[in-house]
C-alpha cells in the first residue's frame, strides 16, 4: 500500500527518545527525503509577524521593490521579480517573485559570497521579522542536523562547524494569483534544492507535491504549525544518496483558487562557502559505491546550480 502522506516527527523526542528518534527521521528522509517537525517551538507570533510584514513588502509597486534587486549575484540578496527563475531544463519561467535574507554578519565576511542584506524602508518591521525567523529556523534546522549526524553514524556535532557561517537563505515567496489559466508555467516548476536541507514555513498550504519513486505525485499538506523539513542535493551528494533529495513541485490550483495569491517561506541552510562536499566514508559500501569520487567546493557548486537555473548567466570558459 503507498504512503499517503510524508511522516510528522516531534522533535522533542530527540531530547528525551534520541536513539528511537534518530531511526525514524532516518527512515523518513531515506523513504521520501521530506519530514514534518512539530514540537519546534517556534512561537506563532514569529511566523504571523514575517507574513504580515512580507505581504506588505510584495504589494508594493513594482518598481518599489525593483530597487531591491542587485545584479550579478544570482539573487544572493534581495528581491527577485516574477518570472526570472525557472526550475533545471524547464522552458518556462515560475510564477513566482521572492526576496532572500541571509546571515548578518557582526565582523568582515569570512567568505565573499557573504553578501551584506537589503532591508525595505518601506516596510519597517520587516527586517526585525524576518530576520527573527531566520534565527529560529537556523536553530532548528542544527539540531535536525544533529539528529542525521547520528543516523550517518557521524559525531552529534559533525555540522557543527560546517554551517556556522553557512550561506543560508529565507526565501519568502509570493505567488500571485494566475491571470492565465492556460498558461504553461506552474508556481514552482519541478525541482531539486540545492543546500542540505530545506525547512518550509506554510506548508499547510495545498500545492506543494513530491514524486514519489512510482512517478506519481504526492500532495504535501500538514497541519498548521508543521514545518516541513526536506534534504537537498549538497547533502545528497555528501551522503552518496543515502538520504535523497527528492524532486518536488508547486502546482497550480484549478478553480476560484487560482485567483488567489499563495505566500510561503522556506529556509535553505547552506554548509560554510568553504566546505568540500566530500563523500562520507559510512555511506560508501560495496553495495553502494561512491557515485562522487571527486570533492566539490560548495560555493563552486552553488554557482553552477544558479546557472541552471537562470538567476546567474552561464560564464563563458
Amino acid at each position: 500500500m503507498t504512503q499517503q502522506q510524508v511522516p510528522t516527527l516531534d522533535i522533542r523526542r530527540f531530547a528525551t527518545d534520541k536513539d528511537n528518534f534518530v531511526a525514524e527521521i532516518g527512515k523518513a528522509y531515506t523513504e521520501f527525503g521530506f519530514c514534518g517537525i512539530s514540537g519546534h517551538g517556534i512561537p506563532d507570533e514569529v511566523v504571523d509577524n514575517t507574513y504580515k510584514a512580507i505581504k506588505k513588502f510584495f504589494a508594493l509597486p513594482t518598481e518599489v521593490k525593483q530597487k531591491y534587486h542587485v545584479p550579478g549575484q544570482g539573487g544572493a540578496r534581495g528581491y527577485t521579480g516574477f518570472g526570472v527563475e525557472k526550475a533545471k531544463d524547464s522552458n518556462h519561467p515560475d510564477l513566482k517573485e521572492f526576496f532572500h535574507v541571509g546571515r548578518e554578519l557582526s565582523g568582515p565576511a569570512p567568505h565573499p559570497s557573504l553578501y551584506p542584506n537589503l532591508w525595505p524602508s518601506e516596510v519597517a518591521e520587516f527586517k526585525d521579522a524576518t530576520y527573527a525567523l531566520y534565527s529560529a529556523l537556523e536553530k532548528l534546522g542544527n539540531t535536525v542536523l544533529e539528529a542525521l549526524a547520528l543516523f550517518l553514524k557521524q559525531d552529534q556535532a559533525y555540522f557543527a562547524d560546517k554551517v556556522n557561517y553557512g550561506n543560508s537563505i529565507l526565501r519568502p515567496i509570493h505567488y500571485p494569483p494566475i491571470q492565465d489559466t492556460s498558461t504553461q508555467s506552474i508556481r514552482a516548476g519541478q525541482h531539486e534544492d540545492i543546500n542540505l536541507i530545506t525547512l518550509l514555513v506554510g506548508s499547510h498550504e495545498s500545492g506543494l507535491e513530491i514524486l514519489r519513486r512510482d512517478g506519481s505525485w504526492l500532495p504535501v499538506t500538514t497541519i498548521e504549525g508543521t514545518i516541513v523539513v526536506n534534504i537537498g542535493d549538497m547533502l545528497q551528494r555528501l551522503t552518496n544518496h543515502v538520504l535523497p533529495s527528492t524532486t518536488h513541485r508547486v502546482v497550480n490550483p484549478a478553480g476560484a483558487a487560482a485567483g488567489q495569491p499563495r505566500y510561503s517561506i522556506p529556509f535553505f541552510m547552506h554548509p560554510n562557502p568553504d566546505y568540500v562536499i566530500e563523500t562520507l566514508e559510512s555511506c560508501i559500501t560495496a553495495d553502494r559505491p561512491n557515485r562522487y569520487p571527486e570533492p566539490i567546493n560548495s560555493n563552486d557548486y552553488l554557482m553552477q546550480r544558479l546557472e541552471e537555473i537562470g538567476l546567474l548567466k552561464k560564464a563563458k570558459y
